[in-house]
């Protein structure tokens, strides 16, 4: 077993069963100590025999480290490990938060290092978040990235596929090279995404959850829109595909479609500041206008935030209902994009 497998198959003969039957284990955090170990392993030997009738404090895996066996009891989400895809946006800075809020360990990945740190900064008081540079169009990059927060904490139980990026234009003028962007991306980083934490929560025998960020322009595309609908579309069925073959082992795979996210805070969205200048131009309106633009035609006239996806996120994530593969509108309500 490579080092970090064994560090998943720890963690997860650690878990103990929790009396919910829709969310079944505890499961604990293995942290980094100096301490003296009270059980030691070698990647030889059986770690379910080794286990039996023992609750370490302490362990030591040969080759890999010493490590303390923390059990949090803090938050609907203790014990868990997420981690997310283009957290560095503004939707996945407000899945940060609400995960964060919840008691949850929360590793925050994105391609760009110094958004990252900014990030972690303004997050850090809210609970234990891990910055990890990842970028999710290079398969060996993803693997990585969910190899550092299992050398970290142990593993992962909860996989938020964020990572998305867009451009406007018709069909007519898409350069395809701007296609191929958004195609490695959009679909072939959700693959990717999907192919790693698949076999991870497989190894660690403890079921999860996987949320992808999908879009309303699956359901209800836009004109000059097409590249980004397309490859969302892709992304969104590669998640309903998921869901199919990971349930056997007890991982949900759900979908929330937003739309009209401008921003969390001070941060602004990347699809808005992509698209957003031709739509202002389009309908003759500033930045302020077009948000009241998209506000008024929802028909709870409702601003959608970051938080209101990080809800839709949390409602899979604490297991509210045994749910997989379907999807929320976090869109204010649009007829014509309701999930069919």
């Amino acid at each position: 077993m490579k080092p970090t497998d064994q560090l998943v198959t720890l963690r997860g003969l650690l878990a103990t069963p929790s009396g919910n039957e829709d969310d079944p284990w505890q499961r604990v955090i293995l942290r980094r100590a100096t301490g003296v170990p009270d059980l030691e392993l070698s990647p030889q030997d059986d770690f379910r025999a080794r286990l039996q009738g023992v609750a370490p404090r302490i362990v030591s895996l040969a080759g890999v480290g010493v490590y303390e066996v923390v059990r949090p009891a803090k938050g609907r989400l203790a014990g868990k490990i997420a981690l997310l895809t283009g957290a560095a946006g503004a939707i996945g800075a407000g899945i940060c938060r609400g995960l964060l809020e919840n008691g949850c360990h929360v590793a925050a990945t994105d391609v760009s290092e110094e958004n990252l740190r900014s990030l972690v900064e303004e997050l850090r008081d809210l609970g234990p978040i891990l910055g990890v540079r990842l970028d999710v169009t290079d398969p060996q990059s993803v693997a990585g990235g969910f190899a550092e927060v299992v050398r970290c904490w142990g593993g992962v139980d909860i996989v938020v596929v964020n990572a998305g990026i867009a451009i406007g234009a018709a069909l007519t003028e898409t350069d395809l090279e701007a296609f191929r962007r958004l195609e490695r991306v959009n679909v072939e980083g959700t693959l990717n995404t999907l192919a790693e934490a698949g076999r991870l929560l497989r190894q660690q025998q403890t079921g999860g959850d996987i949320v992808l960020v999908s879009t309303k322009n699956v359901f209800s595309p836009g004109a000059g829109f097409g590249a980004y609908s397309a490859t969302k579309a892709a992304s969104h069925q590669l998640a309903r595909i998921a869901s199919l073959e990971f349930a056997p082992f007890g991982v949900r795979v759900n979908m929330v479609a937003p739309d009209a996210v401008f921003g969390e805070g001070t941060r602004r969205s990347g699809l808005w500041a992509e698209v957003g200048p031709a739509r202002m131009r389009a309908r003759g309106l500033d930045e302020k206008g077009l948000e009241e633009y998209y506000r008024n035609r929802n028909l709870l006239k409702m601003r959608v935030t970051a938080r209101h996806v990080a809800n839709a996120v949390l409602f899979f994530v604490t297991r509210q209902t045994p749910t997989t593969g379907a999807t929320i509108p976090v869109d204010g309500g649009l007829p014509d994009s309701t999930p069919r």
